[in-house]
């Protein structure tokens, strides 16, 4: 079994409500303490850490009296508003023991999406980093809307492990691992100690459960560990009540599933196309053009799209269909929804008797375009 840790520089640890929480009723301190702890002991053993912490969510409910997770945007974010404070508060104190300064880092998809942006927060991860100081990342629920919202932790620790180029994804949970099946309705399921991250049969196994504190499953950390292999960071999820599993993991102890990055890492401007969580608009394509994008390396031609769905401007990140409706890549598009329409199926040599201009001869130039 592969030791993914032993010689990880930059981590990004990601721990679940239920490893720093009362199961939902507030912060479980001892808990935050023994992470501390921990992180500490690898930042002692000049690694890089990065910490994406759920909790605050749940702290608020527990300060608001609430017993169980609302549903209700303005609650979830008045909840999350609370519960911050707490959460933060706790970090803080916590380290401060072991000598470690701490930052707070609120993340919405806006602020990935917006490649200014990205490299903004990249660079200051970076910087953050390099001073010694332990990042707290959350999503910022306070503002998060559902067409922005992350989601889960486990896919927002995948897009801050590509974004700061990490070597290793720790997904930390109450279960053991990744099992063959549900180990809660199926105790003889075995667990799986070793995978390539991003293998298909692996989501056919995930149970898709969360719980009324906890909003991932399984299937969420199976697909968090395939988003990070694009960048080509391997992952662990684990059980954080193993003690001192995060130093017997850097120490190399096969602790809980391995999933391999067999993949070479995509360049930096991919990545951030890669890593969208939501697209402007979708090309439906020809058997043709998905065999040039997949099989020969071009760029889409406009000849090559069967349909054109959504409206959208020049500049925005699209989606690529098979003709089955199967993503296989995502880009920048140069012609915007109702244009792209216009020449969709037509040669290059037609766009400026049908446009009156032509921007570029292609919808989608192969060095703004990548495979998913």
């Amino acid at each position: 079994m592969a030791a993914l840790l032993k010689s990880a520089h930059r981590l990004v640890v990601k721990v679940g409500s239920s490893l720093v929480t009362n199961q939902g009723q507030g912060l479980n301190l001892a808990s935050i303490a023994r992470w501390a702890t921990q992180i500490a002991q690898l930042r002692a053993d000049a690694r890089e850490v990065v910490l994406v912490s759920s909790g605050a969510i749940a702290e608020g409910m527990q300060r608001l009296g609430w017993t169980r997770r609302p549903q209700a945007m303005h609650e979830l974010q008045a909840a999350a508003a609370v519960g911050q404070m707490g959460l933060v508060q706790a970090y803080e104190s916590s380290f401060r023991e072991h000598g470690l300064k701490t930052a707070q880092v609120l993340l919405t998809h806006a602020d990935l999406a917006d490649r200014q942006r990205y490299l903004n927060a990249r660079s200051t991860l970076r910087t953050l980093l390099a001073l010694g100081v332990i990042p707290i990342i959350n999503e910022n629920d306070t503002v998060v809307t559902d067409e922005i919202k992350f989601g889960d932790n486990d896919t927002l620790a995948a897009l801050v492990t590509n974004l700061i180029e990490a070597d290793c994804l720790v997904i930390l949970t109450d279960q053991d691992g990744l099992h063959t099946r549900d180990p809660r309705e199926h105790p003889l399921a075995e667990l799986v100690r070793e995978a390539k991250a991003g293998a298909v049969e692996l989501e056919r196994m995930c149970g898709k459960a969360g719980s009324h504190v906890a909003k991932g499953g399984m299937l969420t950390k199976i697909l968090a560990a395939k988003r990070a292999a694009r960048s080509g960071a391997h992952t662990v999820i684990a059980s954080g009540l193993e003690p001192d599993v995060l130093f017997r993991l850097a120490q190399g102890e096969a602790i809980g599933t391995h999933l391999i990055a067999e993949t070479m890492p995509i360049a930096a401007r991919k990545q951030w196309l890669a890593d969208h969580l939501q697209v402007n608009g979708r090309l439906v394509l020809d058997a043709g053009a998905v065999r040039a994008l997949a099989n020969e390396g071009k760029s889409l031609l406009p000849i090559g799209v069967k349909g054109v769905e959504g409206t959208f401007e020049r500049g925005a990140v699209v989606a690529c269909l098979s003709p089955e409706g199967t993503e296989l890549a995502r880009g920048l598009v140069n012609y915007g929804a109702h244009d792209a329409r216009r020449i969709a199926g037509k040669t290059s040599s037609e766009i400026k008797s049908i446009l009156g201009y032509v921007d570029e001869p292609e919808l989608i130039h192969r060095d703004n375009l990548v495979l998913l």
